[in-house]
């Protein structure tokens, strides 16, 4: 199993891995930004085109909210922990409905036990390859918005249990865990229903919001988590159980912001800031280590392979 420490030196780490509130900020005004000008979008020409722009801009964007956690998780948003917590909670969690504390302990768990049996994520992927009218039944149960709510309701369960798996916890305590968990996401929500709602109109949030967040959020979603995952070697081995796919603008803009196509590089050094992870890539390639990559030409390559079982 390959390791930082024998792989890349001190130094080389060092520079990869300087955090940056500048750029903390930017990522964040950048996400944001593209959501305020996909609404304006069809402000300004509100017709079916820009209906169907502005729900996939934006459900890519949910995605790359998530990705800020993700990278929040990591304490790599932002220099100042302050508010990378903060701002990794209210700004990229709590609007997707997501929960930064609870998300750091189940990803660092991945991380320790990738494409093990002990990896939570291994439901996620442990299916493909699979057919290809599995994986389109899959694609379709997304866009029409079947997984999104299921999502929901397991997202209500997960609270639920990490109230109940609180030791000693009085009943009072735990129904006062799980109400102030799921009020943190309705409060951000409805911070952004009234936002929308000023700006537009009150139905804006259920079309631009609610919309994307149960269907084309969930289809970017899985594809994020193929792409990562899927239909790869099961071991110990960071070149071989996770993947690295190179994507072009379109792919970038829709499936992969934020660099999160450099999956086998975040994984090899994880603290690394999504910035530098081309970075890191190019120095890999550098050593000489490009051949034990594990490696898609594209998010259609991917879904390629994630769907090549025969029936």
């Amino acid at each position: 199993m390959a390791s930082d420490q024998n792989i890349f030196t001190r130094e080389e780490i060092r520079q990869l891995s300087g955090r940056s509130d500048t750029w903390g900020w930017l990522l964040l005004a950048h996400c944001w930004g593209v959501i305020a000008l996909s609404l304006a979008l069809f402000s300004l020409w509100p017709n079916p085109l820009t209906f169907i722009l502005a729900v996939l801009l934006i459900g890519s964007r949910q995605l790359g909210l998530a990705i800020l956690m993700h990278e929040a998780a990591h304490n790599a948003l932002f220099a100042d922990r302050n508010l990378n917590e903060t701002l990794g909670e209210w700004l990229c969690g709590r609007p997707i409905l997501a929960d930064l504390p609870a998300y750091r302990s189940y990803h660092l768990k991945h991380h320790r036990f990738t494409q093990t049996d002990e990896d939570p994520d291994l439901a996620l992927t442990s299916t493909y390859p699979t057919t290809r009218a599995s994986m389109a039944r899959k694609l379709l149960r997304d866009l029409s918005g079947r997984t999104g709510l299921k999502l929901m309701a397991l997202r209500l369960a997960f609270h639920f249990r990490m109230a109940g798996d609180v030791e000693d916890t009085p009943p009072d305590l735990t129904v006062a865990y799980f109400v102030n968990q799921l009020n943190r996401g309705f409060l951000a929500n409805g911070v952004i229903f009234l936002v929308m709602w000023v700006v537009g109109a009150w139905w804006w949030y259920f079309a631009f919001w609610l919309l994307p967040l149960l269907t084309w959020f969930q289809l970017v979603l899985r594809i994020r988590n193929i792409a990562e995952h899927g239909a790869v070697e099961r071991s110990e081995d960071p070149f071989r159980n996770v993947r690295t796919t190179h994507a072009n603008w379109i792919e970038k803009t829709l499936f992969a912001p934020y660099w999160v196509n450099y999956h086998l590089e975040h994984h090899l050094v994880m603290h690394v800031p999504c910035r530098n992870l081309p970075r890191l890539h190019a120095l890999l390639r550098d050593k000489g280590l490009a051949g034990r990559m594990t490696t898609a030409r594209g998010y259609v390559d991917v879904l390629r392979q994630a769907a090549a079982k025969t029936a």
